[in-house]
């Protein structure tokens, strides 16, 4: 089941398979042929506009990405990113267990398939540079900004 999203970043399309949400990405696309008006898409919805207006910095819902047991696990330590902080690829990889899989880590982050709610955004280079994002780095610098905004008051 599908929705597409309104957000302050352009459209988003929500999909869930009725026990969880399996992917949230950036679209350009719309077909109101599939908008579903399923109770966890529109919760997301919900939360996805708190987030936007600074008064939601987690969100509850049942994520459910698909992808390989490394990917997984890769996600698994996004989520433990807090609101509003930033690490870099390589902190990631040393808190995922491997500092070695700087690259495999940063590629996992790349392939994640519900954007914002498995903050992939809030990981950086070392040096500060943005590193890439999947959705812009547009997108990217707007969330970051989005975050460390509202988590400073």
């Amino acid at each position: 089941m599908i929705r597409y999203i309104n957000t302050p970043l352009g459209t988003m399309i929500a999909v869930t398979d009725g026990e969880a949400i399996i992917s949230l990405d950036f679209t350009d696309e719309v077909s109101m042929n599939d908008h579903s008006d399923h109770p966890l898409l529109l919760q997301l919805e919900k939360e996805l506009g708190e987030y936007f207006v600074g008064k939601r910095a987690s969100f509850s819902l049942p994520l459910n990405p698909t992808g390989t047991p490394f990917q997984k696990s890769v996600w698994n330590t996004l989520i433990t990113i807090a609101y509003g902080q930033t690490i870099t690829y390589a902190e990631e990889a040393k808190r995922f267990g491997n500092p070695k899989a700087t690259r495999a880590v940063a590629n996992a982050n790349g392939r994640n398939p519900i954007a914002i709610l498995i903050p992939c955004h809030r990981v950086i280079a070392t040096g500060g540079g943005l590193g890439g994002y999947s959705g812009g780095i547009e997108k990217k610098e707007f969330l970051l900004r989005l975050e460390s905004e509202k988590s400073s008051h």
